[in-house]
């Protein structure tokens, strides 16, 4: 319940694994707390590949192994290098509990309720049209049915955060600094999943998936595998579907067409189709997280680890920062920036902030040479395993020399040389 007059201690808009993991934060140390959430439910609205990560969502969730709707525990992951019609794939495979594919339309109700049963009071199907200001501090937001205030606003509405903007912390995202993701849910049987992807019951597989039909476009492909469902999808920088004029689902198509890949979904029947945008901008794109009476978490801060495909893990802690930020607020008082501004402390002391810290120049790169790193050296990769297991009467050595050859007439000897000066510039500031 609502203290008078629609006043809480915290608003959450969003109740995504960031908007939540705050939530349930605050709402376990008593505090009063209220989510609003855009969709039907929470999840509704919600796209993602497939994973959540053991470490981050136990700090959130302790029991989520056992309570939470999980689907596969994953023990292997797969990096697929596509050709025309060939494939190199590296299959590196642990007996690990890193990570769990999840269904985010039954995670994120399972979420939302826990953060309910802590004491969260959780407004759903119910739009955020703007903050409200006084004084220079943000009190409270409007929506489409009524006003709700606080003393503190977290801002957990997605990568495009219309509030953040209305409010001038952040700024237009730029085409290249979003990836347009799209993702189908394909139904297999459990044990055909089982068979095609050589894993047991309650086992997961992960496979990501470079070059094939995104033709040098900045972007990967990925399959999450299921309880009784395969997950399929590809992310791409939203420049590069602009000026190339393909559409995402065209694409998506034909990597299922690819012969590596259609055999793993053959039979399989169409059960979910969603898009979304996902942020790529990494390090030097992140906004101003906080203000006078309002902070930002997740997907809104463009807290992503493109790299390694991370974004719940960093949305959950993130969260979590935030909350505990915010209760020493409460504590004291003092919801200005000079005391939320420690949220912007507790993400830099976290590995969110220096993981993102250390791959700071990796867009800039991929921007600069993403035709030679997504496109000519995946093609050069799976020539060297087609020449290297060729059996057809030509000598070995005759091969070799070819394929060197093809190195440096297929690319310009200066090309190659920028290349090399780019890959040794990213190794240094990752490195170093």
């Amino acid at each position: 319940m609502l203290k008078k007059e629609n006043k809480t201690d915290v608003i959450v808009v969003g109740a995504g694994p960031a908007g939540i993991s705050c939530a349930i934060t605050l709402a376990r140390t008593g505090k009063e707390v209220v989510v609003i959430e855009r969709g039907m439910f929470a999840g509704s609205k919600n796209v993602f590949g497939g994973a959540i990560y053991t470490k981050a969502t136990k700090e959130i969730f302790p029991n989520f192994e056992t309570e939470a709707p999980i689907e596969r525990r994953n023990i292997e992951h797969n990096f697929a290098i596509l050709g025309e019609n060939d494939s190199t794939t590296i299959t590196y495979r642990k007996d690990d509990n890193t990570s769990y594919t999840v269904i985010r339309g039954k995670f994120d109700r399972w979420a939302a309720e826990e953060a309910r049963k802590a004491g969260a009071y959780i407004v759903e199907e119910t739009v955020v049209r703007g903050l409200i200001k006084k004084d220079g501090k943000v009190v409270g937001v409007k929506t489409e049915l009524e006003d709700f205030y606080a003393d503190v606003v977290v801002l957990a509405d997605g990568v495009n955060s219309l509030l953040a903007k209305q409010i001038g912390l952040r700024k237009e995202i730029e085409p290249k600094d979003v990836a347009l993701s799209v993702k189908e849910v394909i139904k297999l049987d459990k044990e055909t999943i089982n068979q095609r992807f050589r894993i047991k019951d309650n086992e997961g597989s992960i496979v990501e998936i470079f070059g094939g039909p995104m033709l040098g476009m900045l972007g990967l492909g990925f399959m999450y595998t299921n309880t009784d469902s395969v997950t399929i999808g590809l992310g791409i920088t939203l420049n590069d579907l602009i000026e190339s004029n393909y559409r995402p689902f065209e694409i998506l198509e034909e990597l299922k067409k690819h012969p590596s890949i259609s055999p793993l979904l053959e039979g399989g029947t169409l059960k979910e189709y969603s898009a979304h945008l996902i942020p790529e901008g990494g390090y030097k794109k992140i906004p101003k997280l906080c203000d006078n009476g309002v902070l930002i978490v997740g997907d809104a801060g463009m807290l992503v680890n493109n790299l390694h495909w991370e974004g719940t893990n960093l949305a959950m802690i993130s969260g979590k920062l935030a909350a505990e930020t915010i209760i020493k607020a409460i504590d004291c008082g003092d919801f200005s920036r000079k005391t939320l501004k420690e949220y912007e402390q507790s993400l830099k002391k976290s590995f969110i902030l220096k993981d993102l810290k250390t791959y700071k120049d990796l867009m800039d790169v991929a921007h600069a040479r993403q035709k030679a790193f997504f496109s000519y050296y995946f093609k050069k990769i799976n020539a060297f395993f087609e020449m290297f297991t060729s059996a057809d009467g030509t000598p070995k050595k005759e091969h070799y020399h070819k394929f060197i050859r093809s190195i440096f007439t297929d690319r310009k000897l200066v090309e190659l040389f920028k290349d090399a000066i780019a890959l040794i510039k990213l190794l240094w500031s990752i490195l170093l």
